[in-house]
């Protein structure tokens, strides 16, 4: 599985789920313990360019949070400054990007694929 973070550092709201309805309740069972955080949503949307998209394409489960504007030009700009940064957003992505990526890594089964249309 590849998680990304490709869109600024806003904070997290919740999880594209690339079409791949099979993950839904074990993401949505991940996120219970940061809905104080604003980490409810786990939208069956597609998103595109960005950088899960070809391992997404390639078979690999790929999924981007999906996250608040904020700070800079958006992202990849050179209106993008450090001190534009929110740094207490970044500290709550990073913490549940690391829950996410230790669940993966600890369950006995792998992330369920998209179903073959």
């Amino acid at each position: 599985v590849y998680f990304n973070q490709d869109y600024g550092p806003g904070l997290y709201r919740g999880i594209w789920l690339q079409g791949n309805e099979h993950v839904r309740d074990l993401f949505e069972a991940w996120m219970e313990p940061f809905h104080d955080l604003g980490m409810t949503t786990a939208s069956i949307r597609s998103v595109g360019s960005t950088d899960h998209i070809p391992f997404d394409d390639a078979g690999l489960p790929g999924f981007q949070f999906l996250q608040d504007r904020a700070g800079g030009g958006g992202g990849h700009t050179n209106l993008d400054f450090f001190d534009t940064l929110p740094l207490a957003d970044l500290a709550k992505n990073a913490v549940i990007m690391a829950s996410f990526v230790y669940h993966s890594a600890m369950s006995e089964n792998r992330i369920p694929r998209k179903s073959k249309e």
